[in-house]
């Protein structure tokens, strides 16, 4: 069984208070939106939670539009979005390294809808470039639906100029997926200024299937679903006052840990970064030069391959990811790093280490003492396909012949 788990950023453990709030509510009889008793004392519950959810993240409460998770308010966010100024504004724009469930609805709307979509190009670390961000707005503001930008990003940590965006948008709506920052860092949406923000709470110790869409009241948002109407009539559906219970106890309890958790996580993190940096010859660890969250430590090790190193690492006894995406059976390279620059082949040896609450030092001893092994192991294995890099079908590329470009058009690639 795996004893050390450094995977908090593809969710973390349910805590043990969000847990019995949560079978408490599971047994309660009721649906929000019928008018008996029992309905009513579960809307009670669902509206308390939302008001407790809105004081916490500076929304007001007509603002919080309850979802089954981070990936149905981002496509809420952007789908709703372009339909409902669709007509008016026809394009898209979205940061490069935006999380799947942004990137692909934008890619959808191109390709189904007829969206203009834009993908605005990041720096080396992983940092959108606000000049070719001002250069987009000056041509595309008037034809743009939604700017997506994510608040901080999943697999490099990187946090992202989201008040700049917003200073720049002028009138177009701004998106954050806020999904890996919540808890992390502080987050207010009244200040930041944002259209719409999207949460999850599997992230901060609440059950999977539970998020949010922060709304503004003047954002225009086409439904997705349809149905009955509920939550403003833009997300229809009967309504999940246990869960809603469970992500408002557990957003509560991560605002009040954020600084003490932040300032840890953050000295545990820079003691595994240093070292591995220490102890493995040519590791990179990326976006270190930006602002970042305090507990990702994202490494390319080159001579790897990142699935050999994690299952090296899962062997010893420790957890990891990479940011490959899997599809139909062929490891795909991370497009963040390749947004980032990177060739394919380096953008498949990134192994993701991310801590969370229950992350101790024991937990970094342990890695620092069975990487170093597992890496030597991964490069040894590796050593026969040096001579080539992998292509996003996962057919072999000689060595030197360039990786190809993102999918969609690119702004100001650099």
């Amino acid at each position: 069984m795996t004893a050390t788990y450094l995977d908090h950023a593809a969710t973390t453990v349910v805590r043990d208070e969000v847990a019995h709030a949560y079978a408490e509510d599971l047994r309660r009889l009721g649906n929000p939106s019928s008018v008996h008793s029992f309905g009513r004392e579960a809307r009670r519950v669902l509206e308390e939670s939302r008001e407790q959810l809105a004081a916490d993240l500076g929304a007001h409460p007509t603002e919080v539009i309850f979802t089954a998770g981070g990936t149905e308010a981002d496509n809420l966010a952007v789908v709703g979005g372009f339909h409902a100024a669709r007509g008016t504004r026809p394009a898209v724009a979205i940061s490069a390294v935006e999380h799947h469930a942004v990137l692909d609805a934008a890619h959808w709307l191109g390709s189904a809808q007829g969206a203009e979509v834009t993908e605005l190009a990041v720096d080396r670390e992983g940092v959108l470039d606000l000049d070719a961000l001002t250069a987009y707005l000056a041509s595309a503001a008037e034809r743009t639906a939604v700017l997506a930008v994510m608040w901080a990003n999943n697999e490099t940590g990187a946090l992202q100029p989201v008040r700049e965006v917003v200073a720049a948008a002028g009138g177009v709506a701004v998106h954050t997926d806020a999904v890996q920052a919540l808890g992390h860092v502080p987050l207010d949406f009244a200040e930041i200024g944002v259209t719409t923000l999207a949460l999850s709470g599997h992230k901060v110790g609440a059950p999977v299937g539970v998020g949010a869409l922060l709304a503004r009241r003047d954002a225009a948002l086409a439904p997705v679903l349809h149905g009955g109407g509920q939550e403003r009539g833009i997300r229809s559906g009967t309504l999940d006052a246990a869960g809603a219970r469970a992500l408002a106890l557990a957003v509560r309890l991560a605002v009040a840990e954020q600084a003490s958790e932040q300032a840890r996580l953050g000295e545990l993190r820079d003691r595994l970064q240093a070292g591995v940096l220490a102890a493995i010859p040519e590791v990179s660890a990326r976006s270190a030069g930006a602002d970042r969250l305090p507990g990702h430590l994202l490494l390319t090790i080159p001579g790897t391959d990142a699935d050999a190193v994690l299952f090296g690492l899962d062997a010893a006894g420790v957890a990891a990811s990479s940011g490959s995406a899997c599809t139909a059976g062929v490891t795909q390279p991370s497009h963040v790093l390749l947004a980032m620059g990177d060739d394919v082949r380096t953008a498949r040896s990134a192994v993701r280490f991310t801590l969370g609450r229950t992350t101790t030092e024991a937990d970094i001893d342990r890695v620092l003492a069975v990487l170093p092994g597992v890496v030597e192991r991964a490069r040894a294995a590796n050593l026969p396909r040096q001579g080539a890099s992998v292509t996003r079908s996962g057919q072999p590329r000689p060595a030197g012949e360039p990786a190809p470009s993102g999918r969609g058009r690119v702004a100001g690639v650099r």
